[in-house]
């Protein structure tokens, strides 16, 4: 019997999937050869600045990927893809968005076809939802915004639609949980985070019998 090599994943993402990583890689056993952006444990020295595993705003993924067009690309079959909570990082004072929309928009393109140079199949994460109400006392320094939030991903799904890239509704899933999700302000209870990856497991299993 010859023994057939299990699709590489390869996930791209925040603190979120940071969080459910764990998770995923034990769900997924058997079905995906499971890996993510390197750094975990400088990644978890502060997840509300991007280092390591924490793959941060669009711009910080973009770079991430020009970098590896250039050293080799890859290791995948798969990538699954995440940035926005970062992005919709805003001032207290300005009001100023870490990424605005119209650079998320262009940033999301552009790395739409950096993976499809790389070679990869694109899924994309919708970002998961916020509660300012939670998130803005906070102290941490900078606010989010719910809206911002459903915005952003409302433009991320126009640009995945059109140019045919899969989504994982994983904001939608989050969002019908229920109350209490949160841990601290935008990080979720650990069984959240492990319903979270049963989901992305399940919705890849399914994709994989139905594509690959």
């Amino acid at each position: 019997m010859i023994k057939m090599d299990l699709p590489r994943l390869y996930v791209i993402g925040d603190s979120i999937s940071i969080h459910y990583g764990p998770y995923l890689e034990r769900y997924v056993r058997g079905v995906f050869a499971y890996s993510r952006k390197r750094g975990g444990e400088k990644a978890l020295l502060n997840l509300d600045n991007p280092q390591g595993a924490n793959g941060g705003d669009s711009s910080m993924v973009l770079d991430f990927l020009k970098v590896s067009c250039k050293s080799g690309g890859l290791d995948a079959d798969i990538v699954l893809l995440n940035c926005g909570l970062h992005d919709i990082k805003t001032d207290p004072k300005t009001r100023a968005k870490q990424v605005p929309i119209e650079q998320y928009r262009s940033n999301l393109r552009c790395i739409i076809a950096l993976v499809r140079r790389l070679g990869p199949e694109l899924i994309w994460i919708r970002t998961t939802p916020c509660a300012e109400a939670v998130h803005n006392h906070f102290g941490v320094g900078f606010y989010r915004f719910s809206a911002d939030c459903e915005l952003y991903n409302t433009v991320a799904d126009k640009i995945m639609a059109s140019l045919g890239v899969k989504v994982i509704d994983l904001y939608g899933f989050t969002r019908n949980l229920g109350p209490n999700l949160y841990c601290d302000h935008v990080h979720f209870h650990e069984h959240i985070r492990e319903k979270q990856a049963a989901y992305i497991a399940g919705w890849l299993e399914n994709w994989k019998c139905r594509e690959l």
